[in-house]
């Protein structure tokens, strides 16, 4: 963990990012990807994953079909991906200190946000064995929401869900574990709170106000956030 990079005001909201952040959902990803990349004769593997995690699907699914040279359009490799992912989601396991996190702030009546790369549908089916805590989000925001242009690296995502919560996105903080996320932050003029996979480097992350390796080294205080007691 590093200190945080500059002194910032008290954070009046906080949004988090879902996938490899709130859920353990990049395994499943890992696994499906691999399952599709063999059926070709190909290998996915690290090199390529670190470059996409963090990636809405259309983006996601333009750049492994290039990286893997795969026999099959963007469009054909997320039609044989659905499947896959409805069949293993449903199982996603909550990241360690997640809920312990978004059940502190909800009760000190922080608002609190989700913004995700995901769509809607994908999102009910990663959160089958969590709908209870989730629904303490003051909101929740999709790729595929219709408020939403872009997805990110674009700033939509996060700027959507600071207006919803009714808090300028300079009061507003992101915990996201993409670089992708990270420069979305940003991007809306939001403090971002990088908390990585163990094996990404912190180089890729330059541009975070902050890096943590899990969510509760996290110092609420040094953000004007209630500690935990």
């Amino acid at each position: 963990m590093n200190a945080p990079r500059t002194a910032v005001g008290p954070i009046k909201a906080v949004i988090f990012d879902m996938d490899g952040l709130l859920l353990d959902t990049e395994g499943i990803y890992t696994e499906v990807t691999q399952i599709i990349a063999e059926r070709y004769g190909r290998t996915y593997d690290w090199g390529i994953k670190q470059h996409i995690i963090g990636r809405g699907a259309q983006d996601l699914a333009d750049y492994v079909v290039k990286a893997l040279d795969l026999p099959i359009t963007p469009a054909e490799f997320l039609e044989i991906r659905e499947p896959l992912m409805s069949e293993r989601f449903p199982k996603a396991l909550g990241m360690p200190g997640a809920e312990a996190l978004v059940r502190h702030l909800k009760a000190h009546n922080i608002p609190i946000a989700v913004g995700t790369s995901s769509s809607r549908n994908s999102f009910g089916h990663k959160t089958t064995l969590h709908r209870e805590w989730f629904g303490l989000f003051d909101t929740i925001v999709t790729a595929d929401d219709p408020e939403v242009g872009a997805a990110k690296p674009a700033p939509d995502i996060f700027l959507t869900a600071a207006r919803r919560l009714g808090v300028a996105p300079e009061d507003c903080l992101v915990f996201e574990d993409s670089p992708f996320g990270v420069t979305a932050a940003k991007a809306a003029h939001m403090t971002a709170i990088a908390v990585p996979d163990e094996a990404m480097a912190d180089s890729k992350f330059h541009h975070a106000d902050q890096i943590i390796r899990k969510l509760a080294e996290f110092d609420l205080a040094a953000y004007g956030l209630p500690p935990f007691n």
